[in-house]
């Protein structure tokens, strides 16, 4: 549903994280504006920190509702400051009303494991690559059919949104993508061989592949967002063709202001 069509008083449903004040805000919520299936929705309003926004992505973004997050948990770069007595009331549906839409383009992966399987898993954030043991990880990198990197020895490797860049991969020195740049960033951890190699800037709808050159002796896991997956010997990864998720935010401090703003915290 496009927010120019949303209704005066939207449908809203209330999910929230387990955290106790995260339940504490949900019960006066429903009480004060009634409670909707995710389904039957106009808006869904998400209760916790960032961790608790990306599984309502992941559960409930297929339904294709925009999603209004405030922070009720210990980090929430992806969502709006929580106010006590008036977000409760009539506040918070005005802040709906006025609020500016982040659109955000998952990752899709597909990875194929040592046992023949294949596992497909969307990423808002990132998809990253971890050594399971004390031995670093061999990979091979292609971009869209092509070797890049004939062999990176490390500790991982990942693939990460823009709204994903201040995350994990800015913890790994990766850059800080602008929203809406269309790119993503592919970043190292901790790189051995090549020892200068610092990862790179790619275009978003670029294909990357990763083998993993020892997947016997030197096992590696592949993670999408919080979706795990082990023994792992390629991966394969694509920004979404077809699937988006829109977050609201309050004008004063929306998500390109503060991705921008990251780029200049001293």
């Amino acid at each position: 549903m496009s927010l120019n069509n949303l209704p005066a008083t939207p449908r809203l449903s209330f999910l929230a994280s387990p955290a106790s004040e995260a339940q504490s805000a949900l019960a006066q919520l429903v009480d004060f504006h009634g409670q909707c299936e995710p389904a039957d929705a106009d808006v869904l309003v998400a209760l916790g920190g960032d961790g608790f926004m990306l599984q309502t992505l992941h559960r409930h973004g297929g339904l294709g509702k925009p999603v209004f997050g405030m922070k009720l948990g210990t980090v929430g770069f992806l969502m709006n400051h929580h106010r006590e007595d008036p977000s409760m009331g009539p506040a918070l549906i005005q802040r709906i009303a006025g609020a500016e839409p982040a659109v955000l383009r998952p990752l899709e992966m597909v990875a194929q494991t040592e046992s023949g399987a294949s596992v497909g898993s969307l990423a808002y954030n990132e998809v990253s690559l971890l050594r399971q043991t004390r031995q670093a990880a061999h990979v091979a990198i292609d971009l869209n059919g092509k070797p890049r990197l004939e062999e990176l020895i490390c500790d991982g490797v990942m693939v990460a949104t823009a709204a994903g860049s201040t995350a994990y991969n800015y913890s790994a020195h990766g850059p800080i993508l602008p929203l809406g740049s269309r790119i993503i960033a592919l970043t190292p951890l901790a790189p051995f061989r090549p020892r200068r190699w610092r990862g790179a800037l790619l275009k978003a709808d670029t294909e990357v592949r990763f083998r993993v050159l020892d997947p016997y002796k030197r096992p590696v896991s592949v993670t999408a967002d919080s979706h795990e997956v082990r023994d792992v010997v390629e991966v394969t990864i694509r920004e979404s063709g077809e699937r988006t998720v829109t977050l609201l935010f309050d004008p004063e401090h929306n998500l390109e202001e503060r991705i921008l703003s990251e780029q200049f915290v001293v």
